[in-house]
């Protein structure tokens, strides 16, 4: 008699096939949705810990880090309040290696290292930049310098955020409330921008109300200038603004492609000490907003349909303005 086989026929197999890739195809976005979701956490968890570095800092040297130092008339090469918190998120033996006296440039070894706790674990882009012939390692979290005005070449002075250009002030400045105030926020490596662009028509003009504005002052297209530069002091490098709420696009069209730009008025000059004003939006690779670190040290996740009235309020130290996000 001959034996029977045991197995499947093609049809089996077929129908088979097409259950397990409907399941894998159900199943992929539960995963990936879950792994988004722990890698939000864990963002989150970066700027808590950098909340408490600030706060380390402050009760140590009885005054928040300056944004960076700068001398009128000189070159600027200062380091960033990231730069200044070392000591606070264990990273002291790389601390000891700074010498703030000569500035960052003086010293590259430092620039291109990575600092883990200043990546978003959603940026693929792990890679670093050549600027001015320096290797620079990027961040993914900007210090909140204000609405609009960044430096005041003239007097060496910043904007009207919790950190800025030679402000050293304490808690006791932030007069808003530190539950009211943004410290710092998410922030997209490798952003394009727009370079010495327009002036405002007068000193401490008003901030731009649309992005369309902001396009009308022009500047020299770079594809990868912002947040390269962890180390680095200048506002698009280590900084933000919230002139605009998170993700909220500035469309800049260079050789038919559409960028996602931020914008200067006027880079640091030793010759011609200038107003600089910039757009350093908060941008996010988190869905629907992005993490914000208060200066109370807490961090909330901000929708990108925040009031923009209510945005810029919490970027200022000192407005007076009555803003808060709900936990």
């Amino acid at each position: 008699m001959p034996c029977k086989r045991a197995g499947f026929t093609l049809i089996e197999l077929l129908v088979s096939i097409a259950i397990i890739g409907t399941l894998v195809g159900l199943l992929l976005p539960v995963v990936q949705a879950a792994r988004e979701a722990a890698r939000r956490m864990s963002c989150s968890n970066h700027l808590r810990q950098i909340g408490l570095a600030v706060h380390g800092f402050h009760d140590s040297n009885k005054g928040m880090p300056p944004q960076a130092t700068y001398t009128i008339g000189s070159t600027f090469s200062g380091y960033s309040v990231h730069a200044r918190l070392l000591p606070y998120i264990e990273q002291q033996s790389v601390h000891d290696r700074v010498n703030f006296s000569l500035g960052y440039a003086a010293q590259p070894e430092i620039c291109r290292l990575k600092i883990p706790l200043y990546r978003c674990p959603s940026d693929g882009r792990d890679e670093t930049r050549v600027d001015g012939g320096v290797e620079f390692y990027p961040t993914n979290y900007g210090f909140n310098i204000g609405t609009w005005l960044g430096l005041d070449q003239q007097t060496a002075q910043g904007g009207d955020g919790a950190f800025g250009y030679n402000m050293r002030h304490s808690f006791a400045a932030i007069t808003d409330g530190l539950s009211n105030t943004i410290a710092a926020a998410d922030v997209k490596s490798f952003t394009p921008a727009l370079l010495d662009g327009g002036m405002p028509s007068a000193p401490f003009s008003r901030p731009p109300e649309s992005p369309a504005e902001v396009l009308a002052y022009g500047g020299t297209f770079d594809k990868n200038f912002c947040h390269t530069q962890w180390v680095t002091g200048r506002t698009l490098q280590s900084g933000l603004t919230t002139t605009f709420p998170p993700n909220t696009k500035i469309p800049y069209t260079h050789a038919g492609v559409v960028y996602d730009v931020n914008f200067t008025s006027a880079r640091v000059s030793p010759t011609a000490p200038r107003h600089g004003y910039r757009v350093v939006t908060s941008r996010s690779y988190h869905t629907g907003g992005a993490n914000a670190l208060l200066l109370d040290g807490s961090v909330r996740f901000v929708s990108s349909t925040i009031e923009q009235r209510t945005w810029r309020a919490l970027g200022t130290r000192s407005g007076g303005e009555i803003a808060m996000i709900e936990p």
